[in-house]
């Protein structure tokens, strides 16, 4: 869906309040049909819609703005049309404040041993009964959509560490390729679908990756780091690179 084409004001915008000159970092208010998130921020993880150990209340006690849901273990457990049955994430949680779904793509692509991937997407076995499920950019969508999240994330594959230049390099492509799929196959207008970075520990290629999904045109775009987190040094070095190239967005 291009809101551009439609003329409808995108369901989550970013309010710069503060760029740091030294560090470069940025305060500012990401706002969402469920309310403001004031960032920098601490999003606590609610895999299967809950977070472990901490009722609605607690959260909100301690601060909360958003919560991270998981669609991989959403999709096999409870399942996403009875989530959206139930009227979606929020009224399932009882959760009235922003929500954001990860695509499932770091689940998925750790079964290595449980899944095989294709240019349409990945076949994979649940690791809860061994049962065959198939993960497209569209069906990854469809999922997202029906779990009604304010903020959804493209389907992206995950390099394992450490991996060749030459596979990192076709992973990435394939990555963009996918999140362009993911963009067409969007339906509703009150969600924001989030491209990601990918690219591995090569610097060119996060680079590259960063540009290419600028060039989608997506809401914002985010920093997979499963490698290039192996050290500070070289995720603050990622961090920078990110900057430069998306300091816009």
């Amino acid at each position: 869906m291009n809101l551009k084409e439609t003329n409808k004001v995108p369901p989550v915008t970013y309010e710069l309040l503060h760029i740091d000159k030294t560090t470069g970092a940025r305060r500012g208010v990401v706002h969402t049909p469920h309310g403001d998130i004031q960032t920098p921020i601490f999003m606590p993880v609610g895999t299967q819609a809950t977070v472990k150990s901490m009722t609605v209340e607690e959260l909100e006690e301690n601060g909360a703005q958003i919560i991270l849901s998981n669609t991989y273990h959403l999709y096999l457990r409870p399942g996403s049309k009875l989530v959206r049955k139930a009227g979606g994430l929020h009224k399932f949680m009882k959760w009235d404040k922003p929500i954001l779904t990860d695509c499932g793509g770091f689940q998925v692509f750790s079964l290595s041993d449980l899944r095989t991937i294709t240019e349409e997407g990945v076949e994979f076995k649940s690791h809860l009964d061994g049962s065959k499920h198939f993960f497209s950019p569209e069906k990854v969508i469809e999922i997202e959509e029906d779990l009604g999240a304010d903020i959804i994330m493209s389907f992206d594959e995950c390099c394992p560490y450490p991996s060749t230049y030459e596979y990192t390099k076709k992973s990435m492509e394939r990555t963009t390729r996918w999140a362009e799929r993911c963009k067409k196959a969007q339906t509703t207008d009150n969600q924001a679908i989030f491209g990601i970075i990918q690219g591995g520990f090569y610097e060119d290629l996060r680079k590259k990756s960063a540009e290419d999904l600028i060039k989608l045109d997506f809401p914002r775009i985010c920093n997979w780091w499963n490698q290039c987190r192996r050290t500070k040094r070289r995720f603050s070095k990622n961090i920078k690179i990110h900057y430069s190239v998306n300091a816009g967005k």
